[in-house]
């Protein structure tokens, strides 16, 4: 999978790189637990839910407003193209008009949605691996899209995208949605239909292969060539 434009803003998130992967804590972890806000969001999850199952036109495009930039971002870094990002999430926004009667609220309205996007991504992401097998070719190399990133560490911005696409698809994938996206584990267990544990586990397994092909060889490595 290209990773070229990974939109993460690399200034905040990778420096440095381990303090920043080890000091993360969820919302959830912090002492007093959920706060209005988060009732709040629960509040309008639940509505908008109701309201797309009845047919409220204003309801989707409410949803759309709320997480549409989010779900086209998260898109671009599962499939490394805006133009396969915006095609995802328009399939997504289908899909989900069509399935709407059959969610019945085993997780939060959006993150049922999300689990379609990002299904979705996966399936895009198969069909492109085919095209590349049958006409042995790698299209996607050859349109690169504008870079979103910032060019201020270029050569680490570089050497991450070639790192995350030595990581196993799902390592990636739980390392975008939880460090780039900001998703909270249990929010990631409901994306990916896995345990919370299988998704800290998975971070953790991400974060030590990252550093490994990141962190420069120890000068005593380096002295004994």
């Amino acid at each position: 999978m290209g990773m070229t434009g990974l939109a993460l803003p690399w200034e905040t998130k990778l420096s440095p790189l381990a303090d920043r992967w080890e000091t993360r804590v969820e919302p959830s972890e912090q002492l007093g637990g959920p706060g209005q806000a988060t009732a709040s969001a629960n509040t309008e999850d639940a509505a908008l839910a109701v309201a797309c199952q009845s047919g409220d036109l204003r309801a989707y495009e409410r949803l759309y407003a709320l997480h549409g930039a989010r779900m086209r971002n998260m898109a671009r870094n599962l499939l490394g193209s805006m133009a396969d990002a915006e095609d995802a999430v328009q399939e997504t926004f289908l899909k989900v008009q069509r399935k709407v009667a059959t969610f019945r609220g085993q997780s939060s309205f959006v993150t049922w949605t999300y689990r379609i996007l990002i299904n979705t991504c996966y399936d895009a992401r198969r069909s492109r691996m085919r095209k590349k097998e049958v006409a042995n070719e790698e299209s996607e190399e050859s349109v690169r899209p504008e870079p979103r990133a910032s060019a201020t560490h270029p050569a680490l911005r570089m050497a991450l995208e070639r790192a995350l696409t030595a990581l196993t698809k799902h390592q990636r994938d739980v390392f975008l949605l939880y460090e780039v996206e900001g998703f909270r584990h249990a929010e990631i267990a409901g994306m990916l239909e896995i345990t919370e544990t299988a998704s800290k586990n998975t971070l953790f397994q991400a974060k030590k292969n990252l550093r490994t092909m990141l962190e420069p060889p120890r000068s005593g490595a380096a002295g004994a060539r």
